[in-house]
């Protein structure tokens, strides 16, 4: 059992103080910055902030955040309304034609310094963290040890955004009597739309790109994560983030990213991304919408470190991961890599440890909600009615609340949902194939296609990589690709500057 309790931290004080002035240009009204406090109302309750101030939703509602863990009220955030959307897409317009004309080495200082506050406060944001989503404290720390790693590496990587300078006589027939200058830049008010399971990060690797390229942000947190998403735009505090803290997303998401003032929506979540790209319009999209990702194994593995990396990659934050080990297809002519390959997986599941997030070390905590819940136990069940054999838990399923202890099924077939649907929680599907061709082909037939892992000589677990690598998905997984230089790329749109020259120009040495 969670304590609910929540301490609100002099958190980020140092750089909350600063003022605004010192990342604009000369010229604009300068202020500063209110303190973290500002930030609630009373105890726990949570403000929007637009337009540099925090205030409450002239709604005059507000939206309670549900600990996982037992379905109680940590926190209440603000039920915006349309017109304070409004108000925050013209207010991010303003702010972005300013922001637009600070030099990279000044958004690159103050990126770094943001990433030196979130080191600083790790522990407190972490503790938000745990109480909002449920996630392991060891875990939430790290997320935001990352978070400032994603910070420094996207300054270091956006002062190095080079243009180009291409020649007209490269062209045949031409001479060289003209030049173009091609330059990357801001598309305005980017649309940030980031998901509950890694609150922080995966919010840091939006807004931290889209501020070092030039735009302004309005960003819409998921009920689950959003005061962990506010405390790190306090950390951020480069004046240009506008956060509507609360703002539910099945009242505004259409509103949000079909606003006129809109430039482009970068969104991580599920299959929802979909309608928000169909609605969208003409304008750029970064999605990133989950997926079906298969582990398959080949004769040759190395076993043992198979079974280490599935089982790391399927539970890690009780499967809450689009990159988690959503199915493993073993390919063997009988059952002859089953039989050592499953009680390795089975010995290893055993000894995850099941509990609350503030305990040490604990592996499996509650999903998000009791809505999740219900959706991974229907795919179980409906497995389980079509010949699926539940290897764990042993005595059958065992839930308490939103706490899934991990399952383990066997025996699956095509014909069972859990084959083509996203889990996302703490459940490992097995399926023995007779060959390579048999496993690729089930695993192309899911619509994702983000993530897929295959285990041969060469073994690992199944990963990402660093937040600096290109992540994308294909069919139903994903538009664009995220990793901070494609970030970058992606919030940024070519503009060309031709010069005629007077005559012909040929450089010499």
């Amino acid at each position: 059992m969670i304590r609910l309790r929540v301490d609100l931290p002099l958190l980020l004080m140092s750089l909350l103080t600063l003022p605004l002035c010192n990342a604009l240009s000369e010229g604009e009204a300068c202020g500063t910055i209110p303190r973290l406090a500002a930030m609630e109302a009373e105890s726990n309750k949570f403000l929007l902030y637009i337009n540099g101030k925090f205030k409450p939703s002239s709604s005059g509602k507000t939206l309670q955040v549900l600990c996982p863990v037992n379905d109680s009220a940590v926190y209440e955030v603000q039920a915006c309304t349309k017109e304070e959307i409004d108000e925050a897409f013209e207010a991010a317009k303003n702010a972005q034609k300013l922001w637009s004309k600070t030099p990279l080495w000044k958004r690159a200082e103050l990126l770094k310094k943001a990433a030196a506050v979130l080191r600083e406060n790790a522990a407190a944001i972490a503790e938000v963290m745990m109480y909002e989503v449920a996630k392991p404290l060891k875990a939430a720390i790290s997320e935001v040890m990352r978070t400032a790693d994603l910070f420094e590496y996207t300054a270091e990587e956006g002062v190095r955004v080079a243009g180009e300078l291409l020649l007209s006589d490269a062209f045949t027939g031409e001479k060289r009597n003209k030049l173009a200058l091609v330059q990357r830049v801001p598309l305005g008010v980017i649309v940030a739309i980031p998901p509950y399971n890694y609150p922080l990060n995966l919010a840091g690797s939006k807004v931290g790109p889209a501020l070092m390229a030039g735009n302004s942000v309005v960003m819409k947190p998921p009920s689950a994560g959003a005061v962990t998403e506010g405390k790190e735009r306090a950390g951020r505090q480069l004046g240009k983030g506008e956060l509507k803290r609360g703002c539910r997303g099945s009242e505004v998401g259409d509103y949000l990213t079909q606003h006129r003032l809109a430039n482009a929506v970068s969104f991580t979540g599920g299959s929802t991304g979909i309608r928000v790209a169909k609605g969208a319009g003409m304008i750029p999209m970064q999605l990133e919408l989950g997926g079906k990702d298969p582990a398959i194994v080949l004769p040759d593995a190395n076993l043992k470190a198979a079974a280490s990396a599935i089982v790391k990659g399927a539970f890690s934050y009780s499967g809450q991961r689009c990159t988690a080990v959503k199915i493993v297809y073993i390919v063997e002519e009988e059952d002859e890599i089953s039989r050592v390959l499953l009680p390795m997986i089975l010995e290893l599941v055993k000894k995850l440890k099941v509990g609350g997030p503030e305990e040490e070390d604990v592996d499996i905590t509650a999903v998000i909600d009791g809505k999740s819940a219900s959706y991974i136990k229907s795919l179980v069940d409906d497995a389980l009615e079509l010949g699926a054999k539940l290897q764990l838990p042993e005595g059958g399923w065992k839930q308490e609340g939103n706490l899934i202890h991990p399952v383990v099924l066997t025996g699956v077939k095509k014909s069972m949902r859990i084959v083509y649907e996203e889990q996302f929680g703490p459940v490992l599907p097995i399926v023995s194939v007779k060959t390579a061709e048999e496993a690729v082909e089930l695993a192309n037939g899911s619509p994702l296609g983000l993530q897929a892992s295959l285990f041969t000589q060469v073994n690992g677990a199944p990963a990402r990589g660093p937040d600096h690598f290109p992540f994308q998905g294909f069919k139903d997984s994903g538009l664009s690709s995220q990793g901070v230089r494609w970030s970058i790329e992606a919030m940024t749109k070519i503009k060309s500057t031709v010069l005629n020259l007077a005559q012909e120009s040929y450089t010499q040495g």
